[in-house]
């Protein structure tokens, strides 16, 4: 495995990631190739935002190659080219065989929602202090326990469980991801627990993990609940601020009376916007947050009956 380095200008980034990609790179990453110096330039997005920029002015091109005969071939077709007058190669640097597998698991350490609860990664043992674990590897769906809008999510679940899992009968999760959500109501009393993905991978991913934990469920694209499914005491989404506004009338009309909502992927400066689409269904209030997202949580009145 041999590691090319390049130097492009940031309206060249796209072509040369495009050939390095063509000349059969094994990975492609970009970076600033001032970074941590003065000239060093600040360039970010957030979910749901288009992209103002798609590189540095000055950027580093880092491309993996199965070999150095390979990554000189690729250097010398690249600087061939007419558009690529102001690329230069800064390196070509054998890399030292690894276990990638073993590399990968070491980033993922066991994942702390309270005291007690854990997500903990199968290659890692439990802390002694957990008393409630989710056995789940990082695959392809979202959502490992990592992300603060997950975190949150478990968090309000295993807080409130204790009062109110008697009334978890059913227990809705659209946009499941991974099924972590739905696994940790289940872990939590809920029973009848339905988990809804438009991407089947992700739906593939929640019935596996799903087993893993010993969690019971049923997974499956939004046409398993359909528009009128009936209603649920827990209804639990973990998407984004967008999606989340379009599905208002969706998600507020199966929370089941003195049901509870509990809404993530939202950034602290939506709030507002959040609380203006649920307003004519459900009151939405921030009762969580973390890193720059919250947590909108809403409770159903329940029904009253006056005495004759």
């Amino acid at each position: 495995m041999h590691e090319l380095l390049l130097l492009a200008a940031e309206t060249q980034v796209e072509s040369v990631c495009d050939a390095l990609i063509e000349l059969d790179a094994l990975s492609v990453s970009v970076e600033d190739a001032d970074a941590d110096t003065p000239a060093e330039e600040a360039l970010w997005g957030e979910p749901g935002m288009p992209i103002v920029r798609e590189a540095w002015q000055r950027s580093t091109l880092k491309a993996l190659l199965p070999s150095e005969a390979a990554a000189v071939e690729a250097a010398t077709l690249i600087l061939a080219q007419e558009w690529a007058i102001d690329v230069h190669v800064l390196s070509i640097q054998p890399l030292a065989e690894q276990d990638w597998v073993r590399l990968t698991q070491s980033q993922f350490a066991p994942v702390e929602i309270t005291p007690e609860f854990w997500i903990v990664p199968s290659w890692h043992e439990p802390p002694a202090q957990a008393r409630q674990i989710i056995r789940l590897d990082p695959g392809l769906a979202f959502g490992t326990g990592t992300h603060p809008t997950t975190r949150m999510c478990l968090r309000w679940i295993a807080r409130q469980a204790p009062a109110l899992s008697p009334s978890w009968a059913r227990v809705l999760d659209y946009g499941c991801g991974s099924g972590i959500l739905a696994i940790g109501a289940g872990l939590h009393g809920a029973r009848q627990i339905e988990a809804v993905d438009i991407d089947p991978a992700a739906v593939e991913a929640t019935q596996a993990n799903a087993q893993a934990n010993g969690v019971t469920l049923q997974a499956g694209l939004p046409d398993l609940i359909g528009e009128a499914a009936g209603t649920y005491p827990l209804v639990l989404a973990n998407i984004l601020a967008t999606p989340l506004k379009l599905l208002a009338p969706l998600l507020s009309g199966h929370v089941a009376a003195g049901g509870h909502l509990v809404l993530a992927g939202i950034l602290e400066r939506q709030a507002e916007e959040l609380q203006q689409a649920y307003a004519p269904w459900l009151p939405l209030s921030v009762t969580d947050q973390e890193d720059g997202w919250i947590l909108m949580t809403a409770q159903r009145p329940a029904w009253h009956h006056r005495r004759p």
